[in-house]
């Protein structure tokens, strides 16, 4: 754990700012959000493996799932900017 001279560690502080009402609320809308993103890709998407090789060539077919996955978002919700 690290420590700042004589203070408490980072682990407790954050601790801390979870168990409070607002760092609860923001955990649980965090955790939230990205389990839809993951679960669409996977279920609906059949996305449960990537068939290339290599770091750069699944990097860019997680990006092309990524991007497909906003399109769809955009087209069925409408772009709010």
């Amino acid at each position: 754990m690290a420590k700042r001279s004589g203070t408490e560690s980072y682990t407790d502080r954050m601790k801390r700012r979870i168990d409070l009402e607002e760092g609860k609320r923001l955990i649980a809308a965090r955790f939230a959000t990205v389990a839809q993103v993951f679960g669409n890709l996977r279920h609906n998407k059949l996305l449960t493996r990537f068939t290339l090789r290599g770091k750069g060539k699944v990097d860019g077919q997680w990006e092309l799932y990524y991007m497909g996955h906003n399109v769809e978002k955009l087209a069925y919700h409408g772009y709010a900017g």
